[in-house]
C-alpha cells in the first residue's frame, strides 16, 4: 500500500523511516526559524505536509522517543488520529514537559506517523455481553 503525501509548502521535508523495519515515519519541522517551546506550554508546529490515506486507515501521529525521554517533549494530545478524509496540513502540537525550555530548529525531526487499519463496522446495543474469566475486573487485575 503506497501513501499519496502533498507539499503544502515548498520547503516541507517528505518523511523518511530511521531503519528498513520502522513502523513510524519521522516528520518534519517545517518552520522559517527556530521556535522555543518554553516549560510547560504547548506550540503547535506544522510539517508543511498533507497526506492521503486509503479508506479503512488513518495517520496514529506519536512522539519520537528520544525527545520524549531526554528532553520531555511529547505531543500535547497524546496521540493524534488524522482521518483518512482530512486533507489538511499535518500540524504536531509539541508539549514541553520539562523545567527546561527547548528549541525547535527547521528540519528537527518533530514526530512520527504510523499508517494503521482501523475498525470500521457497527456498533450495536445490546442488554447482555458475553462472559468472560475476567469479567469486570478493571484496572491492575489481569497483572496479578
Amino acid at each position: 500500500m503506497n501513501i499519496k503525501v502533498k507539499r503544502l509548502n515548498e520547503n516541507a521535508k517528505i518523511p523518511t523511516k530511521g531503519s528498513e523495519y520502522s513502523a513510524g515515519w519521522d516528520l518534519y519541522a517545517c518552520i522559517n526559524e527556530p521556535i522555543i517551546v518554553k516549560s510547560g506550554k504547548t506550540v503547535k508546529i506544522s510539517t508543511g505536509l498533507a497526506f492521503e490515506i486509503p479508506i479503512g486507515y488513518a495517520g496514529f501521529i506519536y512522539a519520537r522517543s528520544g525527545l520524549a525521554t531526554k528532553h520531555g517533549i511529547n505531543l500535547a494530545n497524546s496521540v493524534a488520529c488524522c482521518d483518512c478524509d482530512y486533507r489538511g496540513d499535518y500540524t504536531v502540537p509539541l508539549h514541553n514537559n520539562s523545567s527546561i525550555d527547548y528549541t525547535i530548529n527547521p528540519y528537527d525531526r518533530i514526530a512520527q506517523v504510523v499508517f494503521m487499519p482501523y475498525f470500521t463496522n457497527d456498533i450495536i446495543e445490546t442488554n447482555e455481553l458475553t462472559d468472560t474469566k475476567r469479567g469486570v475486573k478493571g484496572f491492575g487485575s489481569s497483572g496479578r
